[in-house]
């Protein structure tokens, strides 16, 4: 469709006042008027004023249409036909903001940002009517439903040896109670045997307990999990229950990150660094047999001065060390649940999101406590030979 003459002199004003905040809403609502002046003349088989045959209608004016974009507000004129009606396919009924500002405010909810920043967000892309957080939250509810389609896709088209378990707790808003509250997010994230890593399913509920880790284990083996050989978890009793109790034949494994936790409380902080480094130096062994071998030698190290970490030590051996009887070259992607910890504070909106729950994310608009860290981490990521949670690269 050919560009009017009154549309090429607006144009040329602009380009003539070099104002590219003018100039780029203008194209872009030429461009879009111009494909809803197309699709009409082919709807009614005749150009405006064009005598043919082939007419199937003729036009009977035009209403407005305001649509929000990413290059801001657009007024648009839908032509009205005198029989039947029209509506272009680029625009959607009931919906002023376009699909690419849609995608926008999609992914900042995922991101962690609030309905009322999401307004300023909008604004800031030039779009002075702004959206509401009722909009907001309209247009977020697709993702509900994309979300629960990929947590309950089926998974018996592929094997997963290995399965890392955790839980976080965030803070969101109940709507059954209408108040915000605190509440357990439990993830898991299976190892194809090619390596990949895939995340198999998120639930939310009150508590991380027995029952609900039962419940969790029992509808993901529903799905088709199968083939898991070695679950990775911290030493939750409720855990170790479930994973017991949902896949026999299975081996638990323990964490090296939490145990290094753990193994450090009964260290005073003066020596801490000194046991990080001794525990540390367990994981750097190239053979099974070596393997266990520096964990005794570190238990005797630690029998003098610390007897309760050396008792610790002892008795988790077996359960930090089952990575022992996969093969080497698997050792440092099941070895803890690092890639888990990075989950649990980077996508923090995104978890949200998949649990119903609105983000509370971190204040920018207020002084921060500054928190000083040693180079490396603290000691118990050290000790674990990656970083705990927040921390620098993971081990895959």
């Amino acid at each position: 469709m050919p560009i009017s003459h009154s549309a090429a002199t607006e144009l040329e004003q602009l380009l003539g006042s070099g104002t590219a905040g003018e100039l780029i809403p203008e194209l872009v609502r030429q461009g879009l008027q111009a494909l809803i002046e197309a699709e009409a003349t082919t709807a009614l088989g005749a150009d405006r004023h064009q005598r043919t045959d082939q007419r199937r209608g003729h036009r009977n004016g035009s209403h407005d249409r305001l649509l929000t974009t990413t290059a801001g507000d657009i007024q648009l004129r839908i032509p009205r036909f005198r029989t039947g009606s029209f509506f272009p396919s680029l625009l959607e009924p009931r919906r002023r903001v376009d699909r690419a500002l849609w995608a926008v405010v999609m992914e900042a909810y995922v991101s962690g940002v609030s309905t009322r920043k999401v307004d300023e967000l909008v604004a800031a892309l030039g779009c002075e009517s702004g959206i509401s957080k009722s909009e907001v939250s309209r247009i977020c509810q697709g993702l509900d439903v994309q979300v629960q389609a990929f947590l309950n896709r089926p998974l018996e088209f592929s094997r997963y040896p290995y399965v890392y378990l955790d839980a976080t707790y965030l803070h969101g808003r109940d709507p059954a109670r209408k108040q915000v509250i605190s509440r357990a997010v439990i993830v898991a994230v299976g190892i194809t045997a090619s390596g990949q890593r895939e995340l198999l399913g998120i639930e939310v509920g009150d508590s991380e307990d027995e029952t609900f880790w039962t419940a969790f284990l029992r509808r993901l083996k529903e799905r088709g999990l199968t083939g898991v050989r070695l679950a990775i978890s911290d030493a939750h009793a409720g855990l170790k229950k479930a994973i017991a109790r949902c896949f026999q034949g299975c081996s638990w494994q323990r964490c090296r990150v939490h145990f290094a936790r753990n193994l450090l409380v009964k260290v005073p902080k003066a020596s801490q660094d000194m046991v990080a480094a001794a525990l540390r130096s367990v994981f750097v062994q190239q053979e099974a047999t070596a393997v266990a071998a520096q964990w005794d030698q570190v238990i005797t190290m630690l029998t003098e001065k610390f007897p309760a970490a050396a008792a610790l030590m002892a008795q988790a051996k077996d359960d930090v060390l089952a990575f022992r009887s996969s093969p080497p070259e698997h050792w440092r992607k099941i070895w803890s649940t690092n890639p888990l910890e990075r989950l649990n504070v980077a996508p923090r909106g995104a978890l949200s999101g998949a649990a119903h729950q609105t983000p509370h994310p971190r204040r920018r608009d207020l002084p921060q406590r500054r928190r000083h860290h040693q180079p490396g981490g603290s000691p118990a990521a050290r000790a674990a030979g990656g970083v705990a949670v927040g921390g620098a690269p993971g081990l895959l």
